[in-house]
């Protein structure tokens, strides 16, 4: 009986140090895999070519930003392109591919974002709409023009509009930003988690060392298919190549409500010709569901935006407003649904020039 309990307290032993030495071994693989990882990831970022702006940089005030102007100057006013948060110039590729033969189209990165670098000013709601002007000037375009914006772009260019009246002829709202946004955000339950962020800024560090770059290379990483390939190219080189454009997400996260609460003192805009483009495709029974569980009523939310979208329309006298069947972000990347923009854009620069 001694014997047998001796044998099985040698065979646990033995057990126990063979559990070790395994986690021992897995514990050295899988931290040789990281250093691995991490050394492929420096090396990819080291030796990876820096992308090229695909606009020129101009000095504003100590402060590069990148522009692209394309299209004759004519008589009709020049058509200014402001993207939403963390957007860039090639997310508005179909708008200026459809209008640059007939009119002066300008996009630009603001400053941060993309190839444009950061500013060293303090951040101001208005900073961005003087900063804005001091480009246009620099880059030899003149006014009038006509302000177009997607999502929080569309609030920049309420801000710029109260600013500098006389250099505006029309705004263009596409699936734009209410200043009243974060508060209908806080009635449904909807908004950024600190998680999301936290993750925002995990992605960041991934991107900065490389790892994300390698692993589109690996495996790849999914883009807008509706871009040209170039497009798609250019935004996932500065996407997973550097932590830059994550970082400015959060950033431009963080100075919203000041944005807003700016863009909210024009509450009116008389009887300026003004668009409004909304985006009305309905968020899949899953994703309500989903949203559901985690307290959020995606629901009332889409209501409500469907309202606010209503309401930026009535900003002016002269305001009309067209539904188009895609989301927030089809609604300016989709070809189709560029096109149908274009059309109004175009016809507005007729009737105002």
């Amino acid at each position: 009986m001694i014997y047998l309990y001796i044998r099985v307290e040698n065979i646990k032993k033995t057990a126990v140090k063979l559990i070790l030495k395994v986690l021992k071994w897995i514990g050295k693989f899988l931290l040789g895999l990281l250093i691995l990882i991490i050394t492929a990831g420096l090396c990819n970022r080291l030796f990876s070519s820096k992308p090229t702006p695909p606009g020129k940089l101009i000095d504003v005030n100590g402060t590069k930003l990148h522009i692209r102007a394309e299209g004759q100057k004519n008589d009709l006013p020049t058509l200014v392109l402001e993207a939403g948060a963390s957007g860039n110039t090639d997310g508005l590729h179909w708008i200026n591919e459809g209008l640059k033969k007939s009119m002066r189209v300008v996009r630009y990165d603001r400053e941060g974002q993309w190839y444009s670098e950061s500013s060293k000013d303090s951040l101001t709601s208005e900073h961005y709409a003087h900063q804005l002007y001091e480009l246009l000037e620099k880059s030899g375009e003149k006014p009038p023009y006509i302000l177009a914006g997607h999502s929080i772009g569309g609030s920049y260019n309420r801000i710029f509009r109260d600013l500098y009246p006389n250099e505006v002829k029309g705004l263009v709202f596409i699936d734009s930003t209410h200043p009243d946004h974060n508060k209908s955000l806080t009635e449904t339950g909807y908004s950024i988690p600190q998680k999301q962020i936290t993750f925002y800024k995990f992605l960041s560090i991934l991107a900065d060392m490389g790892i994300l770059g390698l692993y589109d290379k690996i495996i790849g990483i999914k883009s807008s298919k509706d871009l040209s390939n170039d497009c798609q190219i250019r935004i996932r080189d500065r996407s997973f190549y550097s932590g830059k454009v994550f970082r400015r997400l959060i950033k431009e996260v963080d100075n919203m409500d000041n944005i807003l609460l700016r863009s909210g003192r024009t509450n009116s805009l008389d009887s300026l010709p003004v668009l409004v483009f909304t985006a009305t495709e309905k968020y899949s029974e899953s994703r309500i569901k989903r949203f559901k569980n985690r307290g959020v009523d995606l629901e009332k939310h889409q209501q409500l935006w469907f309202e606010m979208q209503k309401d930026l329309k009535e900003l002016s006298t002269n305001g009309k407003q067209f539904n188009i069947d895609a989301s927030h972000s089809s609604i300016i990347t989709t070809k189709e649904n560029a096109e149908i923009i274009n059309k109004e854009i175009l016809l507005m620069a007729e009737t105002v020039k």
